[in-house]
């Protein structure tokens, strides 16, 4: 049996519940997140069975296509993409930090699992939409050369989804910075 995750990102809230509630129904999985983001989107994310969550996903993708903003299904997602999502992550040192920019919360959670399958760095946090207008981002740290990997690595991934915005590396950044990240 498979680890997986998906998602599903809405434009409205109705759908969203009606959506999350379909995802729920058509196969075994278990609902981690069905939430409202800015500006009025809907997340879902699940988990079970590759196979299972591919079915959930697919199913709503069929019937409410034209509402569907995004959707991803990864097979052994990254173990950082949970605590980076819950803002849980501990981290002593910062050498550098790598901030990742996209348009919605689907593509922000693939950049992300590339971002830490390609090089050695933690992820810190994945701000998902919410107070940001629908925009989601993500910060991560490591050396500087594994941090500018990862977020070429994901700026490639969200560009090819067309939800790429903006991303820098910052070498050394200032504890006064950082008591705000951290």
């Amino acid at each position: 049996m498979a680890r997986a995750i998906g998602m599903v990102e809405l434009t409205t809230v109705s759908t969203g519940f009606k959506a999350a509630d379909d995802m729920s129904k058509a196969a075994d999985v278990d609902i981690l997140q069905a939430e409202v983001t800015c500006p009025g989107k809907f997340v879902v994310l699940i988990a079970g069975d590759l196979s299972a969550v591919r079915a959930s996903v697919d199913s709503v993708k069929g019937r409410y296509g034209d509402k569907v903003i995004d959707t991803f299904v990864l097979g052994n997602p990254h173990d950082s993409i949970f605590p980076a999502i819950y803002g849980t992550n501990q981290v002593e040192k910062i050498e550098a930090l790598g901030i990742l920019e996209c348009y919605d919360v689907s593509a922000l959670i693939v950049a992300a699992d590339h971002a830490a399958k390609t090089a050695i760095v933690d992820l810190l946090e994945l701000r998902l939409a919410k107070g940001m207008c629908g925009k989601s981002y993500m910060t991560l740290t490591g050396s500087v050369s594994a941090v500018q990997a990862a977020i070429d690595r994901a700026k490639a991934e969200s560009a090819d989804r067309g939800m790429f915005l903006d991303s820098s590396v910052i070498a050394r950044p200032s504890d006064k910075l950082m008591k705000h990240i951290m």
